[in-house]
């Protein structure tokens, strides 16, 4: 018997994902498969129903909503044997989408059945983990309005995105060591990327990749309005290297320091942080989580 046990956010998807065990059966053999499902209903809930899960000796954890929801149920599994199953129903869907895990619930069930597991590497922020990507700087900003909107769409996130350019140069004064390239003031945007997706299939980093035991950076200096403009474009063609003001290079580790007595503001995954720190340590866990795939 294989004990799945689903960790559904029923918010996510303008709260479509209230999946129940009775709504799952027909798609498994009941003399298989036992299924458990738990909804959380706070954020971090999924810690804890994960870390539950772990003690309940579950063969398959499967994280149900968007790249936050998969945040929390992953962060519980990185270095252990028991692969995630993911069932994207977010706005974004980045990680689900850079692994070719559909939308569709038949098709994503029918990968969770088929067992095909593969590892991938985790990103290290400090004491946390991140997946796909996290920043500092404007998407941070984007981040803290789109969520403050309480409207999990692209166009929310177009909306955010728009108020986040109206209050470009409002908050200036962030300048942090990286101790790769020195001092960097105002930074438009330093991303670290473990996924060459951020959701909307978007991408800053187009040539990052969830194997390769590498984190792909992306520094982009401070730029004018006009310039932003033209990041826009370059965005939607994945050609942000054109853009003289940005900086890429691949590692394994990055220390970030600010020059102040200030923490940071950060997007983990497409959620905002805020790290008690004037000091990131990121780095690389080379192939240390067990995943379901195609």
């Amino acid at each position: 018997m294989i004990a799945i046990h689903f960790i559904v956010n029923p918010v996510a998807g303008h709260g479509r994902s209230l999946l129940t065990k009775e709504f799952l059966l027909p798609y498994f053999i009941r003399s298989h498969h036992h299924l458990v499902v738990k909804h959380s209903e706070y954020k971090n809930h999924a810690i804890v129903l994960t870390r539950e899960s772990i003690t309940q000796k579950a063969d398959i954890i499967v994280a149900c909503g968007g790249d936050g929801t998969i945040n929390e149920v992953a962060s519980c599994l990185v270095g252990t044997s028991i692969p995630l199953g993911i069932i994207p129903m977010g706005s974004g869907n980045g990680l689900a989408s850079n692994l070719r895990i559909p939308k569709n619930l038949r098709k994503a069930l029918a990968i969770i059945k088929e067992r095909n597991v593969t590892k991938i590497d985790v990103g290290k922020i400090n004491d946390r983990h991140f997946f796909s990507n996290m920043g500092i700087g404007f998407d941070a900003t984007v981040i803290k309005h789109y969520e403050s909107s309480h409207k999990r769409t692209l166009l929310g996130y177009v909306n955010a995105c728009l108020t986040s350019f109206r209050a470009m140069g409002k908050n200036n004064g962030l300048s942090v060591n990286i101790n790769k390239i020195g001092r960097v003031d105002n930074p438009f945007i330093i991303m670290v990327s473990n996924s060459n997706e951020m959701g909307y299939n978007l991408s800053l980093t187009p040539k990052a990749s969830l194997q390769d035991g590498l984190l792909d950076v992306l520094i982009i200096s401070k730029i004018s309005r006009l310039k932003m403009l033209w990041l826009a474009v370059l965005i939607l063609f994945r050609r942000v290297y054109w853009l003289k003001e940005a900086k890429s290079f691949q590692t394994k580790e990055l220390r970030l320091a600010r020059n102040d007595t200030a923490h940071f503001e950060s997007q983990l995954d497409g959620e905002l942080h805020q790290i008690e720190k004037g000091v990131l340590e990121i780095s690389i866990k080379e192939k240390s989580l067990c995943i379901l795939v195609p």
